[in-house]
């Protein structure tokens, strides 16, 4: 058990997800007895055991599916019957993610991050917020919120993101959201959202792609958040952290990302001019 414990507390401090199994009811005979755990560790490595033989090969599975869409379940086990072993009980099996709460970092502390954060604290996320105004970036303004006084830019080393980092930049200034976005699309992470209208977001790309500066952008959201027909800054913030649990439980939403629109391409291209770019007509004006 204590080695089933070190490695629980390894896969909590990685930050990405794991997968444990504890047998909780057995009845008859069966290999193992209620208590009895395996982890399935985020790079295959297991840890513990369930029994060992066929049921352990079906436990490893059901959590190879968990390790994937991070939803626990109970799976019940006839050891004749379902797997064809001699000792004809029964075992339960609760199946369930492990993973520490995942990081979101928010570039901006003005009035759509203050909701926003507020409302991914409360869905599990760890909120990060960078910015360099102290009198925003208070932890008045975002309890319970890691703060970094900088501009997005001259905080990279700091926060040194990783590959299951969310990244959100929701900037008061269309230069910091640009640096913020040339800088982090490069480095480590899961998800970029960058806030804004298509207009506004079009001609960020085009600059950066003008000055042969453009990031890969496949994980960029942009516009960010899903199309609820969000106005105010709370509503936003709705729309944006539901694109984050959508994301998160790989369930199909209504995006406002535009960046997979085939006129995108002949934007960065130079097929399309600014003003050709700016006609696109935007579901809804973020910014």
């Amino acid at each position: 058990m204590r080695d089933v414990t070190r490695a629980l507390l390894n896969v909590l401090t990685s930050g990405r997800r794991g997968a444990l199994a504890t047998v909780v009811r057995v009845s008859g005979s069966a290999p193992q007895q209620p208590g009895a755990r395996l982890l399935l560790a985020p790079g295959g490595a297991t840890t513990g055991t369930v029994g060992g033989g066929a049921v352990e090969r079906a436990v490893l599975g059901a959590l190879a599916e968990c390790q994937e869409h991070g939803r626990p379940e109970l799976v019940v086990y006839d050891l004749a019957r379902d797997l064809g072993m001699c000792c004809g009980g029964r075992m339960e099996v609760f199946i369930e993610p492990v993973e520490a709460a995942q990081r979101l970092i928010v570039f901006g502390a003005g009035h759509v991050a203050r909701p926003t954060a507020e409302l991914a604290r409360r869905v599990g996320f760890e909120v990060t917020v960078v910015d360099d105004r102290e009198e925003l970036a208070s932890q008045e303004r975002f309890p319970d919120c890691e703060l970094v006084l900088a501009e997005p830019r001259e905080s990279a080393v700091r926060l040194a993101p990783r590959p299951e980092d969310w990244l959100l930049i929701v900037t008061y200034d269309h230069r910091l959201d640009e640096e913020a976005l040339a800088t982090f699309a490069r480095l480590p992470h899961r998800y970029l959202g960058l806030i804004g209208s298509r207009r506004k977001v079009l001609r960020i790309l085009q600059r950066l792609a003008g000055r042969g500066d453009l990031p890969p952008i496949d994980r960029v959201y942009a516009p960010v958040g899903l199309d609820i027909g969000a106005v105010s800054p709370e509503e936003i913030a709705v729309s944006i952290v539901a694109e984050l649990v959508a994301l998160r439980h790989g369930k199909p939403a209504r995006h406002l990302r535009a960046l997979d629109d085939p006129r995108v391409a002949r934007v960065l291209a130079g097929e399309l001019s600014p003003e050709a770019a700016a006609l696109m007509v935007d579901p809804v004006e973020q910014k």
